[in-house]
């Protein structure tokens, strides 16, 4: 489409009013408008069209004029008016439906067709058409305080509706109703192939009448809900067909329902004739709609509520001369009169929503489902066996041949056994092998069954009374044994004498073999064979028992957790970590002996009972042992992967500890090897139990320290290398506990880290920095400074952080690029993808990023150019460094920062040299004790006022 723009007025007096629009205006939270009412249409105005734009917000109207882009164009146009009243750029979409069941009309309905060939704006370019398939979609781009008009070329005299959406919000409605009509189309699917099933095995009449209204529904729902675009490629001008086509098979099958369900031939012969009259006319009607499908549209729609009608008479008239069928079909007929009316309301507009239409389609399934229904009750009513009862021998013999199982009959009096079916086959062997004497079982029964078998049929035939119900194995050809069970009961003679023993024997293997299963992976581990924790403790306690009453048994629990086992899982896979616990376990099964247990008692951690050493000097031995065995290479896809462990050791000697207390006691040993750097062994002392207990009341009262206000941050000064001055700070928590007075970060936040806490405390560290940086900007001005506060795992990791943040900028009004947030290297390994998409968001909406502790990780080059890193801090080992070639590798790293436009912050700085060197090199900012220590907030003001006395007054 070519727009040909003219100014035909400067002012709005000489602007043609009857042309001109009034705009709709449009802001943030508008997500869905209806542009119907306020969209003109102008038919039959040529190829080219002249109209007057709305008032721009200079009040100034234009005349633009639009000429036609296709040559299928009749002359039709639409023009709407948008105004942008918000402050920032709307995107937004235009749909115009291609069918709407709302105000089609009765006679003659629009079947739908393509609606806008082509959206021309008074400014830019022609709009950009999305894909649909049922709906004409535009995009369009509203800058702040723009007012827009919008010249439609339609390919159709009439406009349905023309809708402004959202685009999210548009998306979620079109997915919403996509599942709507997914879940009917499949319900219509299901009804119309088990109606149809129904029919092959019934043959009654009116199941293929109730089946050819199912697919009927289910052609009307395919076109209605644009599935049928899907299975075939179709035009517009052919969907119209469609739709006309389903709208007849839906009104003929009705007809043919309604007259082979009340079996009207029956009453009188003319209701067949004027029936069959009634379908071949409604059957021309699909020659028709080739080519008037709107007229065949018409005819279908009024059959439909003629059958209807007459539906509704002839069930009243038979229902009152108690004809069944009709009293069935009252309430699917009542539901029928009720989604005809709604239909009726929608198609002459005076029912008027965007989910009626659906809800139609719905409602067609429905009547369907209640159709089956009731053709299911007449069905299979009076359906019952002509032959009269079962004897209950039969029902007996029926029920045995049902279950499967095979009959066991012992002829005692004979000593013959006879299974029927033969159960010989089962077991592989030849035909008529298990008939015979009952001694011939026992050469093939588990030697740990045979006593069991022959006493227990000694018991019954001695008692002659009772039930044999036994279980046992027996061999089969190939060397397998199968798990039987005979279930029977004597017949006893005229003496009172046993004469047979009748019942049924049954293979239970697979029930036996399951049962096995359940006891195995409940005691033991299922990937390393090993006993579980409960096994464990119930062994250990035994062990303990034993120790209280021998003086040779002195048992040691040995807790191993193995170190870094989770980088090895994130490095290759939980398979290749499955793998070596698999190695390792058979590398630790070699190096005990019977009376010792081996347990895995949880994901990388063992658990050892000793209890074939008892010299202490044995027992490290052992331990060390057993840190060498887990510490030889293995080798996996061509790597060699060296592990460790952190063992606990703790060995018995209160005859009052239970097992759960000694595991404990190794468990605790265990951890202080873990936090002593892993790779050692640590015997148990009690000590440990009161570290265990001050930690837990630490976490206690860090719970209650915040209330209390007993937290705190400090300032420490970060300065700007080239002239000396505050260029920020960096943020650190201190805690003055009432009792203990000052307790370290490196204390407490290892603890909050492993509880809930650390999502508070650096909610709380957020908080107070942006509030102290408020505070401090009142009493002196506008500050060329910036703070920087740490974040930690738990809080990246957090899914809520985001807002958080957000929340917290709203509220303190703080510039958010005076904020930094620092993250280390570890904190991102974490969950690398998920701290990327958070840490762009943040960068999104000003916050600064740093990277802290650069230069000590393996992997800080690779997350320099993954993350949106602004600053990185050079860790104060690299810059104490007293090796030659520190100066070298400092110079590298300080370049290549610069070149990738990153601020460098150097910590640890020592002396006057080391900073002016430092800033030699390029690094612009140093943070140590030497420029100043951590002090509290008004300290900081005071040092602030000092350093910036003229802020105020500028």
């Amino acid at each position: 489409m070519m727009l040909i723009i003219t100014l035909a007025a400067a002012f709005i007096g000489l602007a043609l009013p009857a042309a001109a629009v009034e705009p709709v205006k449009i802001s943030r939270d508008d997500n869905a408008l209806d542009l119907t009412e306020m969209t003109e249409i102008y038919a039959n105005q040529g190829e080219a069209f002249q109209v007057s734009t709305a008032a721009g917000a200079d009040g100034i109207r234009r005349r633009i004029e639009v000429r036609a882009s296709s040559p299928n164009h009749n002359g039709d146009w639409a023009v709407f008016a948008l105004a942008n009243v918000s402050e920032e750029q709307l995107e937004r979409v235009i749909v115009a439906p291609h069918f709407r069941l709302v105000g089609s009309k009765m006679f003659w309905p629009d079947l739908g067709s393509q609606r806008i060939i082509a959206i021309t704006p008074s400014e830019g370019f022609a709009l950009d058409r999305e894909p649909s398939p049922d709906a004409d979609v535009f995009r369009i781009t509203l800058n702040p305080g723009s007012v827009i008009t919008f010249v439609a070329e339609l390919s159709t005299p009439t406009l349905p509706q023309l809708y402004l959406w959202e685009p999210a919000a548009y998306k979620d409605t079109v997915n919403a109703f996509t599942l709507y009509r997914g879940i009917v189309l499949g319900i219509a699917g299901l009804l119309a192939v088990f109606l149809t099933i129904l029919f092959v095995v019934k043959g009654t009449s009116m199941l293929p009448a109730a089946a050819a209204l199912a697919w009927a529904v289910l052609a009307y729902i395919c076109v209605d809900f644009g599935f049928l675009d899907k299975l075939i490629s179709i035009t517009a001008s052919d969907q119209r067909i469609w739709r006309a086509c389903a709208e007849v098979a839906l009104a003929s099958s009705l007809v043919i329902f309604l007259f082979t369900y009340l079996n009207l031939s029956r009453w009188h012969v003319h209701l067949g004739y004027a029936t069959l009259a009634w379908v071949l006319g409604l059957a021309l009607l699909f020659a028709v709609a080739v080519y008037d499908p709107s007229m065949a549209s018409g005819i279908a729609r009024l059959s439909f509520a003629l059958t209807a009608s007459c539906g509704i008479l002839l069930i009243i008239y038979l229902g009152l001369s108690r004809y069944d069928r009709a009293i069935l079909l009252v309430p699917t007929w009542a539901l029928i009169l009720v989604w005809l009316f709604g239909g009726w309301l929608t198609v002459t507009g005076q029912l008027d929503n965007d989910i009626i239409q659906p809800a139609l389609g719905g409602g067609l399934v429905l009547i369907v489902l209640l159709i089956g229904f009731t053709v299911m009750q007449h069905a299979f009513a009076g359906g019952a066996y002509q032959q009269g009862l079962f004897s209950d021998l039969e029902r007996q013999s029926l029920a045995l041949t049902g279950s499967g199982d095979t009959v066991w009959d012992w002829d005692v009096a004979r000593d013959r056994v006879v299974t029927t079916p033969d159960i010989s086959a089962k077991l592989g062997l030849d035909t008529g092998a298990m008939h015979g004497p009952i001694r011939n079982w026992l050469p093939r029964l588990h030697p740990d069954d045979r006593d069991r078998f022959k006493a227990t049929l000694d018991v019954l035939l001695e008692h002659r009374r009772g039930r044999l119900n036994h279980e046992f194995r027996i061999r089969a050809e190939d060397g397998h044994f199968h798990w039987l069970q005979i279930r029977a009961r004597p017949v006893l003679g005229s003496n009172g004498e046993i004469i047979r023993c009748v019942g049924t024997i049954a293979d239970i293997t697979e029930q036996k073999n399951s049962v096995e299963r359940l006891l195995q992976d409940a005691m033991h581990d299922n990937l390393t064979g090993l006993p579980n924790r409960q096994v464990f403790l119930d062994r250990l306690q035994s062990v303990l028992t034993l120790a209280n009453s021998s003086d040779s048994v002195r048992p040691t629990v040995l807790a191993i957790d193995i170190d870094r086992y989770k980088q090895v899982n994130d490095a290759l896979g939980i398979a290749a970590g499955d793998n070596i616990l698999i190695a390792l376990t058979r590398r630790l099964r070699r190096l005990l002996r019977p009376q010792d247990t081996l347990a895995r008692l949880s994901g990388d951690q063992f658990g050892l009972i000793l209890v074939s050493e008892t010299d202490p000097a044995k027992v490290a031995d052992f331990a060390d042992a057993i840190s060498q065995a887990i510490m030889v290479p293995i080798n996996f896809a061509n790597r060699e992967i060296i592990l460790t462990a952190s063992i606990g050791l703790a060995s018995w000697v209160d005859r009052q500890e239970s097992s759960s207390e000694l595991l404990s006691d190794a468990e605790l040993a265990m951890y202080r090897a873990k936090r002593g750097g892993g790779n050692r062994v640590e015997p148990f002392r009690p000590i440990f139990r009161t570290s265990g207990t001050d930690r837990l009341q630490i976490e206690t009262d860090l719970r209650r320290a915040i209330d209390r206000k007993e937290l705190s941050i400090a300032y420490q000064p970060i300065i700007r290398l080239s002239d000396g001055e505050v260029a920020g700070f960096e943020a650190l928590m201190r805690w003055e506990h009432p009792r203990r007075g000052t307790i370290p970060p490196s204390e407490f936040i290892p603890i909050a880290e492993n509880s809930d806490l650390i999502g508070p405390l650096g909610l709380f560290a957020l908080e107070r920095a942006a509030a102290d940086l408020i505070d401090w900007q009142r009493q002196t001005g506008e500050l060329p400074i910036f703070l920087s506060v740490n974040l930690s795992s738990a809080q990246l990791l957090n899914n809520n952080l985001y807002n958080e943040v957000r929340g917290l900028l709203a509220k303190s009004e703080c510039d958010p690029a005076q904020l930094k947030l620092e993250l280390t290297e570890s904190v991102m390994m974490e969950n690398p993808e998920q701290a990327r998409l958070l840490l762009t968001k943040l960068k999104e909406i000003g916050l600064g990023l740093a990277l802290d502790d650069f230069g000590t990780g393996y992997s800080s080059l690779a997350y320099l150019t993954q993350f949106p890193f602004d600053t990185i801090k050079l860790d104060k080992a690299l810059v104490r460094d007293v090796r030659e070639r520190r100066a070298v590798l400092l110079r590298s790293v300080i370049a290549m920062a610069r070149s990738l436009e990153m601020a460098v912050v150097a910590e640890g700085i020592e002396t006057d040299e080391d900073a002016v060197e430092l800033g030699k090199m390029g690094c612009q900012f140093g943070q140590s004790f030497l420029f100043g220590p951590p002090t509290n907030a008004d300290a900081t003001l005071r040092l602030l006022k000092e350093r910036f006395p003229l802020t105020k007054r500028a």
